[in-house]
């Protein structure tokens, strides 16, 4: 009987699941947040396109609030001499287009060129002590390779950056990136490979994003100032405009409905599939796809940077890390 009683509750939650993968329509999820005339939806709601020229960029985010599942898009970004420009796709809770992470010039000397993709994909709350989890493309000059960026904000700091280098050509066709966020912790992935996880030490007083609902944002706009090199590269408008493309916007995550959703969207129960322990931790191949990744394609981790931290490391650094 408690076999059936285990085989019945993954049932539910697998057609909870199934439930939740259904692509989501652009229409009826998102709305421009500004530059609305370079920004278009089309194939009935399902893809979408942000534009950047000499005059504006463009920005989007969700209609709804989320606390804990999975943001993932399909996108694929600016081709050629992308240079000083910026596609965020992020969640977070600040709303607008402010959002400008904090990349230090140690970072920006690593490529000779940056574009910023936020998954941000940036996930996002508001305020100054907002939570932020991001996904960022640092572009190119043609002919270098994009960095991918990502960080996390809890109560409005982050200056927590990993950087690694695509193992394929992010503007030759779409791939898939998500954030899969829990109680338990932050998993980005790439193409389904896992490439960074961020814990919950809460209980050690390391602070993580759990109370504060999210938006899920993207854009492209114009950071020459301080995107590329510094600002030593700007943008060449000969090149312009420039063009990210998305589509398959799958948010499988829980609704915030107020305060109450703290506790409701973090409960162990088999409609919060995200948090079955099968998404507790990497799995044992998990580990493996990571480690490939890491081992071959990171090239900063904020947990090295001695230099920039000196004696002061983050506390988290001298934890598990997954």
């Amino acid at each position: 009987m408690a076999n059936l009683r285990v085989l019945f509750l993954a049932l539910v939650a697998l057609i909870a699941l199934e439930q939740c993968l259904v692509q989501a329509n652009m229409y009826k999820t998102t709305v421009f947040n500004w530059g609305r005339q370079n920004g278009a939806v089309y194939n009935e709601g399902n893809d979408l396109s942000l534009t950047l020229n000499n005059i504006s960029g463009c920005g989007i985010q969700t209609k709804k609030q989320f606390l804990f599942g999975s943001m993932e898009m399909q996108i694929k970004l600016v081709p050629g001499n992308s240079a000083g420009t910026v596609t965020a796709y992020y969640v977070r809770k600040k709303p607008g287009h402010d959002q400008e992470p904090l990349l230090y010039s140690l970072l920006l000397m690593l490529r000779p060129s940056s574009l910023l993709f936020c998954v941000c994909m940036q996930m996002s709350s508001s305020g100054d002590r907002h939570d932020e989890i991001d996904f960022e493309f640092l572009g190119n000059l043609s002919g270098q390779p994009y960095v991918i960026h990502t960080n996390v904000f809890t109560q409005g700091v982050g200056n927590r950056e990993q950087q690694f280098y695509p193992w394929f050509d992010p503007t030759a066709d779409y791939h898939n990136y998500t954030i899969h966020w829990n109680p338990t912790h932050i998993v980005w992935y790439v193409d389904g490979l896992p490439i960074r996880v961020f814990r919950n030490y809460e209980s050690i007083g390391i602070p993580y994003p759990n109370k504060q609902a999210m938006r899920a944002y993207s854009s492209i706009w114009n950071a020459d100032n301080w995107a590329t090199r510094g600002g030593l590269v700007k943008i060449d408008w000969n090149s312009a405009p420039f063009v990210a493309r998305y589509r398959q916007f799958r948010p499988r995550a829980c609704r915030w409905m107020g305060l109450r959703s703290i506790t409701e969207c973090a409960a162990s129960t088999a409609a919060n599939w995200w948090t079955l322990p099968a998404y507790g931790s990497l799995s044992y191949a998990e580990v493996g796809q990571m480690n490939w990744v890491r081992n071959n394609y990171l090239i900063y981790d904020y947990c090295k940077d001695t230099y920039r931290f000196g004696a002061q490391m983050p506390p988290e650094c001298s934890q598990q890390q997954f």
